[in-house]
């Protein structure tokens, strides 16, 4: 379609009008129009956090010496160091006494890429008294002396912390609209009232859907529950049912990233029953048997492409053979019928979808391998799947058409062009709801 697409009150009110109104007006000059983009896995204020902390892995620190500069040049937030994004082929394994060496007297704490676990020095184990606390997911020795391990400890840290810091979530959504994403659906799970208020407090442009809400949220859609089934302490088949119906009939949202953990989920919701909506987060092994037992539940998938961009070296590396040609799976899930929606996992993967998109196509690592190349597909395809609801990730692309909300992307150029090269896209203008949130 080549015309006018008049906005009104929030919402697309007429398309291929050819005459001048008044009001503010885009011209496109020839560019691409589309529907504002969806990420339906992200983490906003975690996000936020990045801003303000180390960077402790690849790219910017790729060995120990490179990882004790930076923590050396790292300013402290209320004494204490926050590093982030730690790889093992920086260190090897971290534990309290390699990041000593590493820190040794400032109180820090480092995340571990994969955001699921937290280690601490000796100074920070002191500060926090690990030693007297009887806390599930506290790493300790054989002696029961607490390593530095922290798993999926998030909301108690900062509980314990009393930690004050108020993020700028208002950045990181800038940042999101300058890259075309008019909605977000937040995955972090077990969100406080507290981190509610923030997200919803009105410094997030997008439009707001949450998985770790327990309840109705003003100024946010309530998406399904999410449940992380952890690798390193994977629940009971027993326990694992029990969460998912003392939920029901609301959604799960599950996170997945082993082949052993999409096992056991599926196993558990053959027994219990799935719902429309129920979906999972990652998939990152699949092999075609659980893809078909994926169909037959009617489960959809939300992916992150970026992530093999971003670590593909390492799945090369690390991932045990069997499972290799498993490893992050679209075609085979398109071919079967399984709903894909696309997502970032931002900040643990690349916020930019365009290099999400690109990914999906290339499934290349930074190193130039391939990474399980059967598994690409289309630009056009990859662009689709940010393109859906954010309570449907795998469904119908949302259209341009009067009465949708006014959530558009300007980009910089045809459509045809955007397909050819997606990694290099810039987007002109972002409107949510028929205002202008990026330019």
């Amino acid at each position: 379609m080549v015309g006018d697409v008049l906005l009104g009150d929030g919402v697309i009110v007429e398309l291929g009008a050819s005459r001048a109104r008044a009001g503010t007006v885009i011209d496109c000059a020839g560019a691409a129009v589309i529907p504002g983009l969806h990420d339906h896995h992200c983490h906003l204020l975690a996000m936020a956090a990045a801003l303000d902390s180390v960077h402790c892995g690849p790219p910017a620190v790729r060995d120990a010496a490179g990882m004790q500069r930076a923590l050396a040049a790292g300013s402290t937030r209320g004494g204490w160091l926050r590093g982030i994004g730690y790889d093992e082929s920086v260190a090897g394994v971290l534990d309290r006494h390699v990041l000593d060496r590493l820190a040794p007297n400032t109180p820090t704490r480092v995340q571990h890429r994969s955001g699921a676990l937290w280690v601490l020095n000796s100074a920070a184990i002191d500060a926090l008294d690990l030693a007297g606390v009887g806390v599930e997911g506290i790493g300790r020795d054989a002696a029961g002396h607490p390593t530095g391990e922290l798993w999926r400890l998030d909301g108690w840290l900062r509980d314990r912390l009393g930690d004050d810091w108020v993020p700028d979530l208002a950045a990181v959504s800038r940042t999101l609209a300058g890259y075309g994403i008019t909605g977000v659906t937040d995955a972090t799970p077990e969100l406080d009232g507290d981190a509610v208020r923030r997200l919803t407090g009105g410094a997030v442009q997008q439009r707001l859907c949450l998985l770790g809400a327990s309840g109705a949220v003003e100024g946010a859609s309530l998406g399904p529950f999410k449940i992380v089934v952890a690798d390193h302490a994977l629940p009971s088949w027993d326990a694992l049912a029990a969460q998912i119906r003392a939920v029901r009939p609301r959604p799960v949202a599950l996170h997945s990233v082993t082949r052993v953990s999409l096992v056991l989920i599926l196993a558990v919701l053959g027994e219990v029953g799935s719902v429309r909506g129920d979906r999972i987060e990652h998939a990152a092994v699949a092999p075609p048997e659980l893809v078909g037992q994926l169909r037959e539940l009617g489960l959809t998938v939300v992916t992150q492409p970026s992530l093999v961009a971003a670590r593909g070296a390492d799945y090369l590396d690390r991932t045990d053979a069997e499972d290799l040609e498993h490893l992050w799976p679209w075609r085979r899930l398109d071919e079967a019928g399984v709903p894909v929606g696309c997502s970032s996992d931002a900040p643990y993967g690349d916020a930019d979808p365009w290099a999400s998109i690109a990914s999906a196509v290339n499934r290349r690592a930074a190193d130039g391998r391939t990474v399980n190349g059967g598994e690409r597909v289309s630009a056009t395809r990859a662009l689709s799947a940010y393109l859906t609801r954010p309570l449907d990730p795998g469904g119908r692309p949302r259209q341009i058409v009067p009465g949708e909300p006014a959530d558009l992307a300007v980009l910089d150029r045809p459509l045809r062009r955007v397909i050819d090269d997606p990694a290099s896209v810039r987007v002109r203008a972002t409107l949510i709801g028929g205002r202008v949130a990026a330019q």
